[in-house]
């Protein structure tokens, strides 16, 4: 692991795409490893990646007990909304209605960015649209809430942060977190499927007019659901996680 990371940082600054790494190149390109009396020291390497990954399971071990993520138990009521997902009744409800116009972020040019601690969302899949930490003096959107970049994607947000002008917030902070994390799939579904590019971006007007497609109890929406359903499908995604971060724990003798 320790040889392959050396490999992958030579060939990562000597290589592109207009001069590509070929047989020939590698035979005669150099990386640089740890040495003892003149040979490569294998004994360190294997220390050092073992030691490595000590200390990132801790921290993922950590992570996991103060945010509470460890319990990955499915209530019976959880898994009831599991076993009865299949029947509930949808209903299609205009997002302005249940929410409120939404808001549009403001444009702040990379030039003009100050560094901070407050995330900016841009539009985009990477980093989950965080494009910078700045420090400036924007709107803050509150935690809770749901973003719709410009091409129609959403994303839940469970953090304050700013967006710029490419941004559609969506105010669904009154709602429990896993219900606003529900509402979040269903925007995604309905702004998210071609009709907005570069040619035609989604703008917090469009927001306004879209209709999302909800779970119904008396005819509104079943939040309560929603959230139920939300918390089971979150402890099947993290199970096999806190499992492997045992399994790693005997392995390498953390208490």
């Amino acid at each position: 692991m320790f040889i392959i990371a050396s490999i992958d940082k030579v060939i990562k600054r000597k290589y592109s795409y207009n001069n590509k790494a070929t047989k020939i190149e590698l035979k005669n390109t150099i990386i640089s490893l740890p040495v003892r009396n003149r040979d490569v020291d294998f004994d360190f390497m294997e220390r050092f990646i073992i030691e490595l990954e000590r200390e990132r399971i801790y921290v993922f071990d950590t992570f996991l007990s103060t945010t509470g993520l460890k319990d990955y138990e499915i209530t019976f009521k959880e898994q009831q909304a599991l076993d009865d997902l299949k029947n509930l009744k949808f209903k299609a409800f205009n997002l302005e209605n249940l929410f409120g116009k939404s808001t549009r972020g403001r444009r702040l040019k990379s030039a003009d960015r100050i560094s901070g601690t407050l995330p900016f969302i841009t539009a985009g899949e990477t980093d989950e649209g965080v494009s910078a930490f700045i420090g400036n003096n924007v709107t803050v959107f509150s935690a809770n809430t749901t973003t719709i970049d410009m091409f129609g994607s959403a994303k839940y947000r469970n953090f304050k942060y700013g967006g710029d002008d490419h941004i559609a917030i969506v105010h669904t902070d009154k709602l429990p977190r896993y219900s606003s994390v529900f509402v979040t799939s269903a925007i995604h579904k309905s702004s998210y499927n071609g009709q907005f590019n570069y040619g035609r971006n989604f703008y917090a007007k469009d927001a306004d007019a879209l209709d999302i497609s909800l779970p119904v109890k008396d005819n509104k929406p079943d939040y309560e659901t929603m959230g139920t359903v939300i918390s089971a499908i979150h402890k099947l995604v993290i199970k096999d996680v806190v499992l492997y971060i045992e399994r790693k724990k005997k392995e390498l003798n953390i208490i």
